[in-house]
């Protein structure tokens, strides 16, 4: 959100996984832990599943990977609203690697920001 404020949008933003796992969940433990190192307070966040409604309630659906890319094209109903991407579409366009499997928190966090300026740029220009 910050990154947002200070290129002057005001967005509304949402994070959902195509799986029910760990829904109401806090972020994973070392996850939350990278995220403050980098001044990120993520402990107030739970996991939640992507429902059929977000897909008309958001402009945007960013996927962190191409299975889940698929998944959400699977679960979009016809004529929906939102337009569905990657979320490094801007960036290179690749898979944001899984940090509970990679156990790269910090590497993750550093692309998803990287990724992250490179959509805002992209929105503002």
């Amino acid at each position: 959100m910050r990154m947002a404020a200070e290129r002057g949008l005001e967005l509304e933003l949402d994070s959902a996984g195509t799986g029910d796992w760990h829904v109401g969940e806090p972020p994973y433990g070392p996850m939350q832990a990278a995220g403050r190192a980098r001044g990120y307070d993520l402990s107030q966040l739970r996991a939640r599943q992507v429902s059929v409604s977000d897909f008309n309630d958001f402009d945007m659906i960013l996927a962190m990977d191409g299975q889940n890319l698929r998944d959400l094209r699977a679960l979009q109903p016809e004529g929906a609203r939102a337009e569905l991407g990657m979320f490094t579409q801007h960036l290179n366009g690749g898979d944001v690697p899984d940090p509970y499997h990679t156990r790269d928190f910090d590497g993750a966090l550093a692309l998803v920001e990287e990724a992250a300026e490179r959509l805002l740029d992209a929105l503002v220009s």
